[in-house]
């Protein structure tokens, strides 16, 4: 085979066959084939698109290009699941221990935040002593002794993946959805279970900006994933406004913890038990989500969700104790932000509580940026709720005294107040199977 044929071939719209895709990542990850020929190919991509069968074996060629777990074990049922990505989203700290609790073991790799959304990796760093990074023979003996482990994901597994993206960003094609979803969905398959739940973000706060646009992706990801015989589920919810009150690292878990024992806020419980149940499903653990959702409940009500995740802190080194006190370290400046009318808040925009969060200290403007993991922001408001004129909207803690003006400017342009209360709506809109 012939790079040049098999762009001029994408750039006419014709399908790619899995021996000629395979030999474009295998060719690319062993440095055979160079990057101005992978950018030429990606852009033709762009234009041109791909088949689901296509993205499919994409995919697999890339999760395939590195290391990959077998969590086949006689008689369970591995569940993974995966969020495009948000503003307060610490939801794999909540779903994850109330499914293991309820018995379906949990073995995953997560990332680390970059911009204006976070990651959980980011947020498990921020409990004194908690690892990361495990041997894979360390992570899955936790899983078998546990049900639990969540680490972060290493070099080896999707090289590809790796290359690409890194491409992508400098040629103008990232968000072309053949590409997002062969990227997500690769470390999806390397990771090993045999059922994954898509959690997909839409509105400001995520990266596809619409519905009609996430519904493309969860179609594209769950078509992929069926053609690998994976059981899928995609979940779609709005990110117009961040999830949950807390944005930051600490803060986050210490939400977590809330909604764990709980008393977590309405719209973040609202999703969480909506992927729990799913997990359940494709766990062979429920027969339905109505099911999975009064076993959820009962996990909480119990204290074994919270009790699983203290395990889960402990075995991997984690600070129990500060975690059980709900005493993690926070930044110590911590600024109130007011409302100057009464009335009601009409709208609190994820993207730029993101930006303000990475502007405190909690997130990543470059992939090497250092965080504050005490820094973020509380809401006391959410949508539609009453306030009154000097009545705090929300905090802001920053280790920085000089980056306080601008983080109050912020917070003045994401909240926006008036006169009428906003009609609430349901956050899941949408599940594909």
């Amino acid at each position: 085979m012939r790079m040049v044929e098999l762009i001029e071939k994408k750039r006419n719209g014709k399908e790619l066959t899995p021996q000629e895709i395979r030999f474009i990542i295998q060719g690319y990850v062993r440095n055979e084939i160079p990057d101005y020929q992978i950018a030429a190919w990606t852009m033709a991509v762009y234009f041109q698109g791909m088949t689901v069968k296509e993205t499919a074996e994409l995919t697999l060629a890339m999760a395939e290009s590195g290391d990959q777990l077998d969590l086949s074990i006689p008689g369970r049922i591995f569940v993974d699941k995966h969020s495009s990505g948000g503003v307060g989203d610490k939801t794999t700290l909540i779903v994850a221990p109330m499914v293991a609790a309820c018995g379906v073991p949990i073995a995953k790799m997560s990332g680390r935040g970059l911009g204006h959304t976070g990651g959980t990796i980011d947020k498990l760093s921020a409990i004194p002593g908690f690892q990361v990074e495990l041997t894979e023979k360390k992570f899955l003996q936790q899983v078998q002794t546990i049900g639990l482990s969540v680490i972060a994901q290493t070099g080896s597994v999707v090289p590809a993946d790796k290359k690409l993206y890194a491409l992508r960003d400098v040629t103008a094609t990232v968000d072309t959805i053949p590409l997002i979803a062969s990227s997500i969905m690769s470390k999806k398959i390397a990771a090993g279970a045999q059922g994954i739940v898509l959690d997909v973000k839409y509105g400001s706060g995520a990266f596809m900006a619409t519905l009609a646009e996430a519904t493309k992706l969860a179609d594209i990801m769950v078509g992929i994933g069926k053609n690998l015989n994976r059981e899928m589920v995609a979940v779609l919810s709005d990110m117009s406004q961040p999830l949950g009150n807390a944005v930051g690292n600490a803060i986050e878990v210490l939400e977590a913890v809330d909604c764990l024992q709980g008393h977590g806020p309405a719209d973040l419980m609202e999703v969480c038990m909506e992927l729990g149940s799913w997990m359940l499903v494709l766990g062979k653990k429920a027969d339905s989500t109505q099911d999975a959702s009064i076993m959820l409940h009962e996990a909480i009500r119990t204290g074994k969700a919270f009790d699983k995740f203290l395990e889960f802190v402990r075995a991997q080194g984690g600070n129990e104790r500060l975690v059980s006190k709900k005493e993690l370290p926070l930044a110590p400046i911590k600024i109130a932000y007011c409302a100057d009318k009464t009335g009601y808040i009409q709208h609190i925009d994820a993207r730029t509580i993101g930006t303000l969060a990475m502007h405190l200290g909690a997130g990543r403007e470059t992939k090497d940026s250092p965080i504050d993991l005490g820094s973020g922001v509380y809401l006391l408001k959410k949508t539609g709720d009453a306030i009154q004129a000097g009545e705090p909207v929300c905090y802001l803690y920053t280790s920085s005294p000089e980056k306080t003006p601008l983080a109050l400017e912020k917070a003045a342009e994401a909240i926006t107040l008036g006169d009428v209360r906003p009609y609430y709506q349901k956050l899941v809109s949408t599940v594909i199977r």
